[in-house]
């Protein structure tokens, strides 16, 4: 558009020249045509319009926005027509206290309230993306700094809305998801009519109060070594079955052996022990007692 605007400044320019006296009038021409050559070479250069991956142009005509957009790649348009390219793929907006993490540079994190007055703070991103077929409202109602004209104050709103139906302890534990899923449908809504697909509300984090954390360590810390006693008295009960199965076992052996042990057995056992001895290189000592048993010793 520069370069038809001044290509068109330089034609009135030769022309005025060509009517003036004689010693001028011989450059009104060449002029003209430098003229001529610039506003064609502006014409065929803004013709031509290239959007890239990811991107879409809006058409803008002497100021009035088009209802139709330019998809990736290369388009021939009106010369006359300015074209903005607005990012389609997914952005995040993260609000977080945390230094050089967000957007802002100083705390951003979510102080909210909840339904017994405690004051918790939430960290969180916003997932979402520019619908290519209402970019030109976007563009005419908000224009495109539609980050902090509708993501930041629309997300922060209906955040504080949506806590106060939670208290503290179930917000950072129980209904954490359900809080998520609640903020994500009314949040959803609010970004449809404004020309924003969510993708996803993504929290972060959730800091209680330092009193209320300090009690639910305790209560947790308490449950831990209930669970650790459980595991203690069951392992004691199961070691005592363990030895009361051992001890019964010993006493059925026992008795067992009593009720069919007989002399004859004994007297088996005897010769076989003493047979095995005898078999040895080692030498012996046989003694010979009252008895019908000898007693055979290892001299060695």
């Amino acid at each position: 558009m520069a370069f038809i605007i001044l290509g068109i400044l330089i034609f009135i320019a030769g022309s005025a020249l060509s009517r003036i006296n004689d010693a001028v009038r011989r450059f009104g021409r060449p002029v003209m045509a430098a003229g001529i050559a610039l506003a064609a070479i502006g014409a065929v250069t803004a013709a031509i319009v290239q959007v890239d991956a990811g991107q879409i142009g809006i058409k803008v005509l002497f100021g009035r926005v088009q209802s139709d957009v330019l998809y990736s790649g290369l388009h021939f348009i009106n010369p006359l027509v300015e074209v903005t390219k607005a990012d389609v793929r997914t952005q995040n907006y993260t609000m977080t206290g945390m230094h050089d993490e967000g957007k802002q540079q100083a705390d951003d994190a979510m102080h909210v309230l909840t339904a017994d007055g405690l004051e918790v703070v939430i960290d969180l991103t916003v997932l979402y993306r520019l619908l290519p077929v209402e970019a030109p409202r976007l563009l005419r109602e908000t224009g495109l700094d539609y980050e902090n004209k509708i993501v930041r104050p629309l997300t922060r709103t209906r955040i504080r809305d949506n806590a106060v139906y939670y208290d503290a302890v179930s917000l950072y534990s129980s209904k954490r998801d359900e809080f998520q899923e609640r903020i994500s449908k009314t949040i959803e809504a609010d970004f449809n009519k404004r020309g924003l697909l969510l993708e996803n509300i993504l929290v972060r984090n959730i800091t209680l109060p330092a009193p209320v954390k300090a009690t639910i360590e305790q209560k947790i810390q308490a449950e831990q070594e209930a669970q650790k006693m459980q595991f203690i008295l069951q392992k004691e009960r199961q070691e005592a079955d363990r030895k009361r199965v051992e001890a019964q076992g010993i006493a059925d052996y026992q008795k067992i052996v009593n009720e069919n042990l007989t002399d004859k057995q004994l007297q088996y056992e005897q010769i076989k022990a003493m047979r095995e001895l005898a078999a040895s290189d080692n030498a012996k000592m046989i003694i010979m007692g009252k008895g019908n048993t000898p007693v055979i010793l290892d001299a060695k």
